[in-house]
């Protein structure tokens, strides 16, 4: 018999490793909204200034780092989303 490297989780065991997940996703999540707000305002201001150069690539890349956070999070909390979901239409047939 083959040995498996990933050894059964206990279903309680997987639903407090679940809650502690999607409590770091919410942080996570917070956290992006508020950088991402204070980036977009630093980028308005340096455009606005008609200073071009490299402060200006800069903010738009920390932008860019904050929407991608902002993406990764909420696909992980989609597809738990979607996938329970799922797990309860089969259920309830």
């Amino acid at each position: 018999m083959a040995e498996s490297w990933a050894h059964p989780m206990e279903k309680k065991t997987w639903n407090r490793l679940s809650f502690y997940l999607n409590i770091i996703l919410f942080v996570v999540i917070a956290l992006s909204i508020v950088l991402l707000i204070l980036d977009s305002y630093q980028a308005g201001k340096l455009a606005a200034s008609g200073r071009p150069g490299d402060l200006l690539s800069t903010a738009w890349l920390y932008v860019g780092r904050d929407i991608a956070f902002l993406s990764i999070a909420f696909a992980l909390i989609f597809f738990q989303f979607f996938r329970n979901l799922r797990i309860i239409m089969v259920r309830s047939w």
